[in-house]
C-alpha cells in the first residue's frame, strides 16, 4: 500500500511533497553511491584536488534525471591556470551540482563547505579525500587556519579555492546576503585575484508549492577582481565591491530566465 502510495504521487500530474523530495533526493543518493564507488581510488592519492575532478564528471550525469541544464558564459576566465580565489553566489544544494557541471574547465578546484557535511557518509569522507576544505563556522581562529593551508597549496600549485560568501542558501530573487570575508582575507594575503562566479535564480524551484519544473541555470563567469598591492585594510571596499557587481550580475540573470517564462508561472517569492 505504501509503494502504491508513493508510486501514484510520483506520477501525479499535482505538484506534491514526495515529488519535490524525489529530485533532491536521486541527486543525493547518486552523489553518496559515487562517493561510495570513488572511495578506495581516492586512497591512493589523498587530498589530491583532481580527485573532485573525477568524482565530478561521473556525478554530473544525474543532471539529467533531475531535467536541470547548465549553461556556463565566460568559461575562458576559469579556465586560466592560476591560483585565485572564487566567489559564487549560494541559493540550494543544486549550487553543488552546477561546481560539478563547470569542473573540467577549471580542472583543479578546492571547494570550501561547513564542517557538518564531512560527517555525512560516504560522501563526506570522500570529498575530504578529494581535497576538499571543511571550515568550522562557529570558530573563526580553526576556520582561518584552514583557509590558510589552502591558500598555501593554491598559490603553489596554481589551485582555485570556491567559497560561497554568503555563508547560508539566499532564496530571494532581488538582492545577495551580506558576505562574509574569510575568502577575501586569503585572496589578499596570496594577492591572487578574485574571479566572481555568479548562478541564476532557480526559478523552477518553488518549495513553498512543492514545484521542481525542469529548467536551466546560467552560470556566468564574470571579469577577475586584482588584489595585488591591496592590504587587510582594503578587504571591506573590497568585499563591497565585488558584492555590488555580483548583484548587478544577478538582477540581470533574474531578469532575463524570468522574463522568458510564460504568464502565471508559479514563482517562489519572499514573504
Amino acid at each position: 500500500m505504501l509503494a502504491t502510495y508513493i508510486l501514484k504521487k510520483l506520477f501525479s500530474e499535482t505538484p506534491n511533497n514526495i515529488k519535490f523530495q524525489s529530485k533532491f533526493l536521486v541527486f543525493y543518493i547518486w552523489t553518496s553511491f559515487v562517493a561510495l564507488f570513488t572511495l578506495p581510488f581516492f586512497v591512493f592519492r589523498p587530498r589530491n584536488v583532481k580527485n573532485s575532478l573525477c568524482g565530478a564528471q561521473i556525478v554530473k550525469h544525474v543532471t539529467k534525471l533531475i531535467e536541470v541544464k547548465w549553461h556556463l558564459r565566460n568559461g575562458r576566465i576559469l579556465a586560466e591556470d592560476r591560483g585565485a580565489v572564487i566567489i559564487s553566489n549560494h541559493q540550494s544544494s543544486l549550487d553543488i551540482l552546477g561546481l560539478f557541471n563547470v569542473w573540467h574547465v577549471a580542472v583543479k578546484v578546492a571547494a570550501i563547505a561547513r564542517k557538518e557535511l564531512f560527517y555525512i557518509w560516504p560522501f563526506g569522507l570522500a570529498a575530504y579525500l578529494a581535497g576538499v576544505v571543511f571550515i568550522d563556522r562557529n570558530s573563526t581562529k580553526d576556520a582561518y587556519k584552514q583557509l590558510k593551508i589552502t591558500s598555501d597549496v593554491m598559490i603553489k600549485n596554481k589551485t582555485k579555492i570556491w567559497i560561497f560568501p554568503e555563508g547560508t542558501r539566499n532564496k530571494d530573487f532581488t538582492k545577495l546576503l551580506p558576505f562574509k570575508k574569510g575568502g577575501f582575507n586569503i585572496a589578499v594575503a596570496a594577492q591572487v585575484p578574485i574571479i566572481p562566479v555568479v548562478i541564476s535564480p532557480y526559478y523552477f524551484i518553488n518549495r513553498k508549492k512543492n514545484i521542481f519544473n525542469k529548467g536551466h541555470a546560467i552560470i556566468q563567469c564574470l571579469e577577475p577582481v586584482p588584489t595585488k598591492g591591496l592590504t587587510m585594510e582594503d578587504v571591506p571596499k573590497l568585499i563591497t565591491k565585488v558584492r555590488n557587481i555580483m548583484e548587478i550580475a544577478y538582477k540581470e540573470l533574474s531578469k532575463e530566465v524570468i522574463s522568458a517564462l510564460p504568464p502565471n508561472y508559479p514563482l517562489e517569492t519572499e514573504d
